[in-house]
This record gives structure tokens, sequence and C-alpha cells, in this order.
């Protein structure tokens, strides 16, 4: 088995942290792994190691937007997670929005701009959000307040077209997929935005497994969930993320975006649900592995 993990994208670090988890808990289970960096000598490192079965712990571009499937798919090397066109949907955020709204869920209003006409003119009404189309793990995140007088000035780093989403308030959700099973609905409590140190540093945030939300919407998430899922097309394991204004009660909870690589790691949310419904880590792992296939 090969379990790809780094690769060249914004969350590298993320990738290794979650191949490696992944790779021991996989050797535990009794599985022979090679881990491989994803580079550009990927194609003929598969090759030469010839593996049964792929174990995709890539994150961000190149590994979750439908690249890497579509090398696996040409090779013939059955894979892990969501295929080549539910993984583009889900990682163009615009486009995934689009495949939601058809499918009846609630979405935030958004649009695409270029970076200059964001930085020059506030695009949309405060509050509003800045963020890749294209990224995950709250890379490139911009929160713009209600009183802001300016548009957020963005740097070079940020992508030549962005989205631009209204602002929804509220606590952090999220629920796991599993196949067609909707796992729990965890609630994320941080000092302040859910952003990358929060996601993936020790303490950086608090996880309440189950979240304790009034039972229509909890039930809401779990079958939000489902629904992002299949609307989508997504195979083996995802996450969909939420907003909840409680003030608002179910109108308040809003769909954010479904992940077709939940991250891997000691702080992740997908292991920690799987925990929660008796599942070890070691034991999902080897699910993911035995999900597994070309054509998905």
């Amino acid at each position: 088995m090969a379990v790809l993990l780094g690769g060249p994208s914004a969350e590298r670090e993320v990738s290794l942290s979650s191949g490696r988890e992944c790779a021991a808990a996989l050797r535990g289970e009794g599985f022979d792994v090679v881990e491989i960096d994803a580079g550009q000598d990927l194609p003929a490192r598969l090759a030469a190691c010839a593996p049964d079965v792929a174990f995709n712990a890539l994150h961000g571009r190149w590994g979750e937007d439908g690249c890497v499937q579509g090398l696996l798919e040409w090779l013939r090397i059955p894979y892990t997670h969501s295929g080549v066109l539910a993984s583009a949907l889900a990682m163009d955020k615009q486009r995934s929005k689009d495949a939601f709204r058809a499918a009846g869920l609630p979405v935030v209003d958004s649009v695409l701009a270029t970076r200059d006409e964001v930085s020059a003119r506030h695009v949309m009404a405060p509050p509003y959000v800045v963020k890749p189309n294209n990224e995950g793990s709250s890379v490139g995140i911009h929160i713009v307040h209600a009183d802001a007088n300016t548009p957020p000035r963005l740097g070079p780093e940020m992508p030549d077209v962005v989205m631009v989403e209204t602002y929804a308030p509220g606590r952090e959700l999220t629920t796991t997929v599993m196949g067609d099973r909707a796992l729990t609905v965890t609630d994320i409590l941080t000092d302040g935005w859910y952003d990358y140190h929060a996601k993936y540093a020790q303490g950086g945030s608090r996880h309440v497994v189950p979240a304790d939300l009034p039972g229509d919407v909890f039930d809401a998430c779990l079958d939000y969930a489902v629904r992002a899922h299949r609307a989508l097309g997504c195979r083996g394991l995802s996450r969909t993320d939420f907003r909840w204004d409680e003030a608002r009660g179910l109108d308040g909870l809003i769909l954010l975006e479904t992940n077709t690589q939940p991250g891997m790691t000691p702080t992740s949310l997908s292991p920690e649900q799987a925990r929660h419904c008796g599942i070890p880590f070691g034991a999902l792992c080897r699910w993911i592995v035995e999900d597994a296939s070309c054509a998905r």
C-alpha cells in the first residue's frame, strides 16, 4: 500500500502529519505500507512500487482537487476517498455551492472577483469573508467586519480570483460522513476565528462531541451532510462544515463547505467523531482502504 502525503500545496505540513498517522495506523492493522511524498516524480514512484491501493492523505490543491485522482485512474491504481469529479467540485467553492443550492441546501450568497477588485472596493456589503476559491484549512481567509470603512488589502500570495461571501455568524459545527452514514456533530469552540492554528495546533480549539444542540438542528446537520456528500458525488469519507446562528433556530444553520479529504491528524475532527461512534483510528483507516477502488 502506498500512502500519499506531503505534496506541494499550502497544506503540505498538515498532509505530512495526516499521512504519517495513517501509515502508522495501517501498519498496526497489518498492511505493508510505503510512504510517498508526492512530488513531480509521483508517476514514476507509483509505477516502481506498483501498490495494490493508494491511500490518499494529501490535502489542498493537486491532492484534493481531482488531479492526483486522475493520475491514479490513468495508472489503474485503486485509491481512497472521492473520485475526480467530486474532488474537483468540492475544491471549487463556488461550483460546490451551486451544487448545494440545486440540492436545496442552505448556503450564503457569494461572488467571484479579482484580487484587485476586492482590494479596491467592497464588492458586497460588509460583513463578508474573502477566501481563495480552491484552498482548504482556512488558508488565506480575510474577514471584513460590518464597520469596516475600507476593503481588505490582499497580498500577492492570494490567487488572482477569490471568493467573497456573506459572513455567517454563529457557532462552528461539523459532521463526518462515512460511506452513506453521518457519524455525529461536533461543536468547535475557539477564542476567535477557527483559523489554521486553531485547526491544527494542540489546544488551538476545544471539541464538544456530540454537540449540545436542539434536536432539530442536530438532525439537520446529519441530514445536510449526507445530502451534500451525495450532491457532490463523494465517496469514502467526507466532512461538512456549518455555521449556526442560534438566535435564528434552524433557519440560522448554514452549510459552508464539504471536505473530501478530512484531516487525519491527532487533533482532527473526523477521527474524533469515529472514536465517539466506537470506531478506533486503525479501524477507520482500514475501512477507508477497504472502500478503495478506481472509477470513483
